[in-house]
């Protein structure tokens, strides 16, 4: 594990943009529901991150400093919100693994190396990572990372829930420290566009 934490943080400290395909698998186990996303991801240092989904419907997210967007083209509506104090939750969750020092990890959960395999033909490394605080374990029952032995960055993440539902994402076709600039990772939308506050 330490060695796995060593060399994650040597990617973390280089990385500077990142783009790749994202599949994301959404999974209510009441109702034995799954339902999938396909899209792009674009992350900037700082960080800024933009999520462009183009199945099975269009939507475009955006986060980055104390704010988040939504863009729903079909609708032509931009929502608008105020992250304030919850900025951190960007990269203790949707970053999880990207450009994040082991330290911080190390500080917010409980770290566990399950073991190595094969996926889609990659050698990975599999982290299980259990939330430290309690109030984040009602949300968050553990999150699962398969971390490439080649990039040292994930390929996928699970995030399972108490109640059994869970999230996989899942990243194909990465490109690191390619040229970012940071108006690609704004939402473009149509010029009568309708934005809407959310939490004012």
């Amino acid at each position: 594990l330490k060695e796995v934490l060593a060399r994650m943080d040597n990617t973390a400290g280089r990385l500077k943009t990142l783009s790749a395909s994202l599949e994301y698998t959404v999974v209510t186990a009441l109702v034995d529901d799954k339902s999938t996303e396909m899209g792009k991801i674009f992350y900037r240092k700082g960080p800024q991150v933009l999520i462009e989904f183009s199945a099975p419907s269009e939507r475009k997210f955006f986060f980055g400093g104390d704010r988040a967007e939504v863009y729903y083209p079909k609708i032509n509506q931009l929502q608008e919100y105020k992250l304030e104090n919850h900025q951190g939750m960007i990269e203790q969750f949707l970053l999880l693994g990207f450009g994040t020092n082991s330290s911080r990890l190390r500080k917010s959960y409980h770290l566990k190396m399950v073991g190595e395999e094969v996926l889609d033909g990659d050698a990975v490394v599999v982290l299980e990572l259990t939330p430290k605080d309690e109030e984040i374990r009602e949300r968050l029952k553990k999150v699962i990372l398969w971390i490439s032995e080649e990039s040292w960055l994930p390929v996928q993440q699970k995030f399972s829930k108490p109640g059994g539902d869970y999230t996989v994402a899942k990243y194909s076709s990465v490109k690191v420290n390619r040229a970012l600039s940071a108006s690609r990772l704004k939402i473009k939308t149509k010029r009568d566009t309708t934005r809407v506050r959310m939490n004012n």
